[in-house]
């Protein structure tokens, strides 16, 4: 029987910072499943999903003295948005990068419209400091649709060039996104 069932989510927050297991429990088997589902919404692989699940709650209780929380649904998401991050990061998942970018900003314009209008101003600042020709060579792959080697034909360059300049380009983008998205 689940002790705690009837409690508020800001009773259960306070009992977590008296380490009682029971109302971790309880946190726990209210919100694993939607932060499951919204890590696999945007990750796509079961595991990486399990496992960012799991380090939210393993975080929650190693941090219940340390962490102050003001509400705990938004903290939950918030938290799962940041391991989910950190999956792609550590590119756990074989997606692309670009395919995942769009799923976070899509979740990001849904519940912080403001956040998303600073992704998308950040993303293209970033695509703007980029040296000329990995900015032209992004952009025939991204927006002109063109593959690696017909970037290539075209620029009179080789394909391990363009494979090069795309690589560095992408670094750069994730290095700046993933800075911005830790503030977050």
């Amino acid at each position: 029987m689940r002790r705690h069932l009837n409690h508020t989510d800001e009773q259960l927050v306070l009992l977590l910072c008296q380490s009682d297991e029971l109302a971790f429990a309880e946190i726990y088997n209210r919100y694993w499943k939607a932060l499951y589902i919204s890590a696999h919404n945007i990750l796509q692989v079961k595991e990486a999903a399990q496992d960012a699940v799991q380090d939210v709650f393993i975080s929650l209780w190693k941090r219940r003295n340390d962490v102050h929380i003001g509400a705990l649904r938004p903290y939950l998401f918030q938290a799962i948005r940041f391991q989910v991050f950190k999956a792609i990061r550590a590119e756990k998942t074989d997606h692309d990068f670009f395919t995942r970018l769009a799923m976070i900003s899509k979740d990001i314009l849904t519940e912080e419209p403001l956040l998303f209008k600073e992704l998308e101003s950040l993303y293209n600042q970033l695509i703007h400091s980029l040296p000329a020709d990995e900015q032209e060579i992004f952009s025939l792959h991204r927006d002109g649709g063109l593959s690696y080697k017909q970037i290539a034909e075209q620029k009179n360059i080789s394909v391990k060039t363009v494979e090069k300049k795309m690589t560095r380009a992408l670094k750069q983008l994730r290095y700046g996104i993933d800075n911005f998205l830790s503030l977050f």
